[in-house]
């Protein structure tokens, strides 16, 4: 293994371990579904259950629900009464996706919703304390925007993929629109007065924002 294999190995040994439940998920995921590395993953994972409970949210939404993983490390770290709401645009990710929320041991904490949060979220009518933002990353900005409206102050953004596998270094070929969007809403977000922002260069980047 290589030097950076060793210390995610190390990393790993040294953290809570997942869930027998999310490693079973992790595993389907990867026997399952097309793209497995979009799942968080353990070290990402215990890493927004901490968020959760530090930041003790009432209101959390999640852009980009995938196979759920995400979703029930969120939903771990949730008071009694809090809820999550998360959100998936492809709808062919349903039948994987819901029995697995649904069957956790946090379904009462989770609304599992398929559709478009920059149309539905509106609707709602709630104030999140807390978003995480992995959705179509050629429109970063545009969940940026809306999830700052619905955000109640002092609340907090997490914007996954920030560092995109380096490719944020580069200059992207007009047609790869998922890096474009990347640098856009890095770029977008430095230059936001109205938020405080830091990049963890964990993975493959994590963007903590708080509106002030």
């Amino acid at each position: 293994m290589t030097k950076d294999e060793w210390l995610d190995s190390y990393i790993l040994q040294h953290i809570d371990p997942e869930s027998e439940y999310l490693k079973a998920l992790y595993r389907d995921t990867h026997v399952n579904l097309l793209r497995p590395r979009m799942a968080s993953g353990h070290l990402q994972g215990r890493m927004l259950k901490m968020f959760v409970e530090m930041i003790r949210p009432k209101q959390v939404l999640e852009i980009g629900t995938y196979s759920g993983y995400s979703a029930l490390c969120l939903a771990e770290g949730l008071k009694e009464g809090a809820m999550l709401h998360t959100f998936e645009i492809n709808d062919e990710q349903e039948d994987f996706t819901r029995p697995w929320l649904e069957n956790s041991p946090f379904a009462d904490k989770i609304t599992f919703y398929i559709g478009d949060a920059l149309k539905v979220v509106p609707e709602l009518g709630i104030t999140f304390d807390l978003a995480f933002v992995d959705g179509d990353k050629r429109k970063y900005v545009e969940y940026y925007e809306m999830v700052l409206e619905y955000l109640s102050p002092g609340g907090y953004i997490v914007a996954d993929n920030t560092l995109w596998d380096g490719h944020v270094l580069e200059t992207p070929h007009p047609t790869d629109l998922q890096t474009i969007g990347i640098k856009r809403f890095n770029d977008y977000v430095a230059a936001d007065k109205r938020v405080e922002k830091v990049i963890l260069p964990l993975r493959d980047g994590l963007t903590i924002i708080r509106k002030v």
